[in-house]
């Protein structure tokens, strides 16, 4: 009987919200590798890897690349 009682306890049970989530959720998913594989995050992370005083060296500001970065997706 202890085994038994060991095997229910790590058994769980059908969730019908997280079965109908998981679609929508590997969607999700889907969206965020996507967008993160694009040419405008590696810019940003280019960005994210120089330093203020690299880009003040080139006369450059942080929020004026992201700026150049979106600015024909956002009016930033």
């Amino acid at each position: 009987m202890e085994r038994t009682a060991g095997i229910a306890a790590t058994h769980r049970p059908f969730d019908l919200l997280r079965a109908a989530a998981a679609p929508f959720r590997t969607f999700g998913i889907f969206l965020v590798a996507l967008a993160e594989a694009g040419p405008r995050m590696e810019a940003i992370r280019r960005l994210n890897a120089t330093s203020d005083e690299d880009l003040a060296a080139r006369g450059l500001t942080r929020a004026g690349e992201v700026q150049r970065i979106f600015r024909d997706r956002y009016y930033v």
